[in-house]
């Protein structure tokens, strides 16, 4: 039978193993668990590539991807390969490779070489595949197509007249034997010029600083901008464009964007001059006096600001009968006649910046006598 003391040592050993294996648990809580792979490393691929060609020159955009296949952040440039191919099955015609940092807004100019430069239009497509640094890639991205072939000769010529009805713009006609083409009209929004005095700055919303006009027949050399404000200054430029149907797309071949040319429209011109005037008199009967009612069609110029009624009797001098601020509506009601009296009337707009434009055709109305 064991003495106390050896039971005792017996406790100890039993305390000290026990505490190994809690130290063996603790030391097991913030250990992973099952092994995992390790990361190939491949870029995620490139899901927004777009293209657009001017002339030869073809300007590729795109964003390159932050993380890799395995959702692992990527770390320092990563390869990309531009190429060209007829489909994403075709083998990749690498036009450049280049480095971009993780997360970049990249951006790439191919000049195409004279076997794509030249021949008829045919379909074309971009592609980006982005490798690792063992020349792997988890496959390309989406295609960009564009049109190669010969390009249509450049526009020339550009000139631009502002009228009060928006901006005119003209250009020299195509060479001879050129096939039929669009033209697009690349409108840019300059700083605006000064507003003219009592011109409200808020009237009119901030237009956006781009915008394009197609011009489906390019032959006629002529096209109006309508869709302008004055006081705004702008820049224009232009290119010719053939447009092909492809497997349910419309891809372009555009010329090379034509010089381009400052436009400032400054806030001059009158509205537009009021149509229909028509008058009707009424006799004055239950205590009502004798008046003659105005109405026309309504101007729709954006800067109106109302219009002014003018009268005359005898064909004398016009008088103005409308208060000093415009009328608002296309209708006035003319209380200050007399029986028998035949009276002319006319009517102008006013602009937001002061500008009148001219009297309306006239037209004339007799008063019932007593």
């Amino acid at each position: 039978m064991p003495s106390a003391r050896d039971f005792g040592h017996r406790v100890q050993l039993i305390l000290l193993i026990v505490a190994a294996i809690g130290g063996l648990a603790l030391a097991g809580c913030g250990m992973p668990g099952a092994p995992q792979p390790p990361s190939l490393q491949l870029p995620n691929r490139v899901e927004d590539l777009s293209a657009v060609r001017a002339g030869d020159q073809v300007a590729l955009t795109w964003t390159m991807p932050t993380r890799t296949t395995d959702k692992v952040a990527l770390k320092g440039p990563i390869a990309a390969r531009i190429c060209r191919g007829q489909n994403s099955a075709a083998p990749c015609n690498v036009a450049a490779t280049l480095e971009f940092a993780p997360g970049a807004d990249a951006a790439f100019t191919d000049a195409l070489p004279s076997d794509l430069a030249s021949g008829a239009p045919r379909p074309l497509t971009y592609f980006v595949e982005l490798v690792n640094r063992k020349g792997r890639c988890a496959g390309l991205s989406n295609g960009a197509g564009i049109l190669a072939g010969q390009a249509p000769a450049p526009i020339t010529g550009l000139t631009a007249e502002v009228r009060r009805d928006g901006v005119v713009l003209q250009w020299a006609p195509a060479p001879p034997d050129s096939p039929p083409t669009a033209v697009r009209l690349l409108r840019t929004l300059l700083t605006p010029l000064a507003k003219t005095a009592g011109q409200d700055a808020l009237s009119a919303p901030r237009e956006p600083a781009q915008r394009n006009l197609l011009v489906a027949d390019g032959a006629s050399g002529r096209a109006l901008d309508s869709d302008i404000h004055f006081g705004e200054s702008y820049e224009y430029r232009a290119q010719r464009v053939v447009r092909i149907a492809e497997n349910g797309q419309t891809l372009e071949l555009a010329s090379q964007v034509s010089a381009p040319i400052r436009v400032d429209a400054p806030d001059i011109f009158p509205p537009a001059v009021p149509q229909g005037l028509a008058a009707v008199a009424t006799a004055g009967e239950n205590g009502n006096p004798p008046a003659i009612d105005l109405s026309w069609q309504p101007v729709t110029d954006a800067n109106l600001a109302g219009y002014i009624v003018y009268r005359r009797e005898n064909s004398g001098d016009w008088q103005r009968i409308s208060p000093a601020q415009p009328v608002d509506g296309p209708g006035f009601h003319d209380a200050n006649v007399q029986p028998g009296h035949t009276y002319e009337y006319a009517v102008s707009a006013i602009g937001q910046n002061g500008r009148e434009s001219a009297r309306s055709a006239e037209t004339e109305e007799t008063v019932p006598g007593p």
